[in-house]
């Protein structure tokens, strides 16, 4: 049986990703630090699992990395561990460097240590898979896509942040030879997502009534990933992709980010109209939007089509559809999550 340590598997991606790899038979070893966006609730049914081992810490925590990589002897590292939010950047850029920057190369000087000391066979077996963004590559005109030879251009704290671990990981591969894979995915959505973004934040405030904050004229434009997809993609990548390179995963789902406000309206009116009878929409407030927002992100994932044989299986209005009946059927855990220190509140103003 395989083992895999997965940092950063109690978020919203990484917990979607344990799920699927216990239940494909993978042994994972899972490292978070549980801050505000880990859940041990979307976990829940690994309870008891023994081939789920949850290790509450921190990817800059080099001691106790060494310890499990050397205990657990893992085949792979995936490290999704991230403060990942342009709002809570751009209020506290210093914690997103921390984890990101500062974590993730502590996370690849221990996994370099234990990689040299594995027996040959495993050494050339192991591979160490970065999960970024396509925020690296910064804005794009109303025209083109991102390629993984598009030049980095960071525009916030956080994808600043993320692009120097980018940078960080080819670095070790180039300099030690460590088995490096990158994937740089396009807007995630989908079941167990925290509610300060987008999508679960339009469905939970749009349930309470309240007003749907849309940033700006809402028509930035964003490539939308379903989260199982995304997942299937790493698969894939860890298992054939080739060491050293970096893979595009995107959605083939651009949309303005009104149209996805609309879409979740328009759902949420068919399955749960409200007790007055009027249209969600009309809860809509456009807002000031959001310092140095880029206008346009979009996903060129033709290389993983073309060498892996990827490609995603949900279309957006599959994806968001069962997105919203996820949320709507558990409610209880979007409660427990707004029990916590999150209110739904606006973040990022600068």
């Amino acid at each position: 049986m395989p083992t895999w340590l997965v940092t950063g598997g109690a978020g919203f991606i990484g917990g979607n990703f344990v799920l699927g790899a216990v239940a494909q038979g993978i042994r994972v070893v899972n490292l978070d630090a549980l801050t505000y966006a880990g859940n041990m609730d979307t976990l829940s049914s690994l309870e008891g699992d023994p081939n789920h081992v949850f290790v509450q810490g921190d990817i800059g925590d080099a001691g106790l990395v060494a310890r499990l990589l050397a205990e657990h002897r893992p085949d792979a590292v995936i490290n999704f561990a991230a403060e990942s939010h342009v709002d809570r950047s751009i209020d506290g850029p210093a914690a997103f460097v921390q984890t990101n920057v500062v974590g993730t190369l502590s996370l690849l000087e221990k996994t370099r240590d234990y990689w040299k000391a594995l027996e040959p066979a495993e050494r050339d077996a192991f591979r160490f898979l970065h999960v970024s963004t396509d925020e690296v590559y910064g804005s794009l005109g109303e025209t083109g896509k991102f390629s993984e030879t598009t030049p980095y251009a960071p525009n916030s704290p956080y994808s600043a942040s993320k692009a120097a671990s980018d940078h960080l990981v080819r670095a070790f591969h180039h300099t030690y030879g460590l088995p490096v894979l990158t994937t740089n995915c396009s807007n995630n959505y989908g079941p167990y997502h925290f509610p300060e973004k987008l999508i679960p934040l339009v469905i939970a405030r749009a349930l309470a009534g309240e007003p749907l904050p849309v940033y700006g004229d809402g028509r930035q434009v964003r490539d939308w990933l379903f989260v199982r997809d995304h997942c299937e993609a790493i698969r894939t990548v860890l298992e054939r992709g080739r060491i050293g390179e970096t893979y595009n995963v995107g959605g083939n789902s651009e949309k303005q980010n009104i149209e996805v406000v609309k879409t979740i309206c328009r759902l949420l009116d068919e399955r749960r109209p409200r007790e007055d009878g009027k249209p969600r929409e009309s809860q809509i407030a456009f807002v000031a939007d959001r310092p140095g927002h880029d206008r346009r992100y979009a996903i060129d994932a033709s290389k993983l089509k073309n060498e892996l044989g990827w490609e995603p299986r949900y279309t957006f209005e599959r994806g968001i559809a069962e997105t919203v009946d996820w949320y709507l059927d558990n409610q209880p855990w979007v409660q427990r999550v707004l029990d916590g220190s999150y209110r739904l509140e606006r973040i990022g103003q600068g």
